[in-house]
């Protein structure tokens, strides 16, 4: 029974996310696993927190088997065990973190809580390091505003709000008792109050003048922008809502252009940079002298020239993992052997802002977007989700991304194939999106922002160490007490 409760609990924090939101349930379900971890010895306690995540990941990353099965190719009930298997393995991670608990859980209800807090950060930026790591649905993802706690995120970070949010959840569960219940409410207040108040902090300041942007949405269906019967209807599409929707900036999403720039009729590019009426950033595959693939942003207008190769590649999607070979026998994904661009490339120039780019994936890793600072000015998504289908996949990753624009202090600007197309502000809000699965463009004026958030100097290393510090003491005040 108690398995059950667990597994249906881990499940039910999925509707903490986008694109339900209900972010107060992240505390109710985590702190039904706090409460099992308690009084449970380690083995017990990584059991339940096993059981826990399966349920969490299983049910927040089923779209997966979208990317599998439909277009992968791959069979129904193979690519409900491959998504099974890779839950399972995330889940490996709350385990770790409840085992750490259960090893360094102290007597003292306050103290309790704040091991409980240390234990599953560590284990979520293990989770987000790990074989390249895979951050997604960390539990602070779902405290983007209106949460109060989304004030802590511009000063220690997702992995920080996570933190915190485990703090809250151990201390409320702990108010259950009688004799706890004035002091563990009291510093729980006192937390999410100090949230509140941090939201009313502008850790950035606007910079120059807005620039026109234009956010195309191409809306081109998956399985049928590889087929080469079609490239030229694509490219088509793509000049004619270039044509459409002209800005100073026109951004493509990732892989719009489904084909190596080599490959393009001459003058194309030149004819998408006319059409634009100015700068033009474009997603599209390129190859090096060497025949290297890259999955890249190239720009042509009058800031020039210039290119972002996508560093943070995708296992299994993007790049094969040594011995899985036998993976890409049963799915079919094109340009999955792709090579990782450079490390630290610096923003975009374009109409007078630094623009950082990263590509889908890219800006889970919230730590990895910090070498563009202070330089940049604004940050830039490009994507392409139309693998995962009409899922939670794309509300998941605005929501991520919102967390990356509180942590920088800067807009997120999204272009994207499928959804969400979007501008967010530096305080999480998004201002406007697009309806996912329609075409069109996002045209608005966007403002650069200057000035370094206490996140974006430090990064995840202060809680990273603090919770370091936090289970080694535990560890040791146990052993002193025998």
């Amino acid at each position: 029974m108690t398995s059950l409760l667990l597994l249906l609990a881990g499940a039910l924090s999925v509707f903490a996310y986008a694109p339900f939101g209900v972010f107060p349930l992240a505390f109710v379900c985590w702190g039904v696993l706090f409460h099992f971890l308690r009084d449970a010895k380690p083995g017990r306690a990584a059991w339940r927190g096993f059981v826990w995540g399966f349920g969490a990941f299983f049910a927040g990353l089923c779209w997966l088997y979208v990317a599998l099965h439909r277009y992968g190719g791959m069979p129904a009930p193979l690519a409900v065990l491959g998504v099974a298997l890779f839950c399972a393995y995330l889940a490996l991670f709350p385990a770790l973190s409840a085992w750490l608990y259960a090893r360094c859980r102290l007597r003292h209800w306050a103290w309790n809580a704040i091991v409980a807090a240390a234990a599953w950060a560590l284990g979520e930026w293990l989770r987000g390091r790990v074989l390249t790591g895979f951050p997604w649905l960390a539990i602070g993802y779902t405290q983007t505003p209106p949460s109060p706690l989304a004030g802590w995120a511009p000063v220690i970070g997702s992995y920080g709000v996570g933190f915190v949010l485990v703090l809250v959840a151990a201390l409320l569960v702990s108010a259950l008792k009688r004799e706890q219940r004035r002091g563990a409410l009291g510093l729980a207040l006192v937390i999410v109050l100090s949230g509140a108040a941090l939201r009313q902090v502008a850790w950035t300041d606007p910079v120059g003048e807005p620039t026109r942007v234009s956010l195309v949405q191409t809306n081109i269906a998956q399985e049928q922008k590889w087929r080469r019967e079609l490239i030229l209807k694509w490219l088509q599409l793509n000049l004619d809502m270039v044509r459409q929707h002209p800005a100073r900036i026109v951004v493509l999403p990732e892989t719009s252009l489904p084909l190596f720039d080599t490959h393009l009729p001459e003058g194309y590019l030149d004819a998408l940079q006319q059409a634009a009426g100015g700068d033009v950033v474009v997603g599209i595959f390129t190859r090096d002298e060497e025949g290297r693939v890259f999955n890249s942003a190239i720009t042509r207008g009058p800031g020039g020239e210039q290119f972002y190769g996508k560093h943070h590649l995708v296992p299994f999607g993007e790049f094969s993992p040594p011995f899985f070979g036998w993976f890409y026998r049963l799915a079919n994904i094109p340009m999955s052997d792709q090579t990782r661009g450079p490390a630290g490339q610096k923003p975009l120039s374009l109409a007078g802002q630094k623009i950082a780019v990263n590509i889908c994936y890219e800006d889970v890793f919230g730590e990895e977007l910090l070498h563009a600072l202070p330089e940049a000015t604004l940050m830039l998504n490009m994507s392409n989700l139309a693998w995962y289908g009409n899922s939670h996949a794309q509300p998941q990753h605005l929501q991520i991304a919102r967390m990356r624009a509180l942590e920088t202090g800067r807009p997120m600007m999204r272009a994207t194939n499928t959804g969400m197309t979007a501008v967010i502000e530096p305080d999480g809000h998004v201002r406007e999106v697009l309806a996912p699965f329609t075409a069109g463009a996002l045209i608005t004026d966007v403002r650069g922002y200057q000035g370094m958030t206490p996140y974006a100097h430090w990064a995840n290393w202060p809680v990273v160490a603090l919770s370091a510090i936090i289970l080694l003491g535990a560890l040791a005040s146990r052993r002193r007490a025998g």
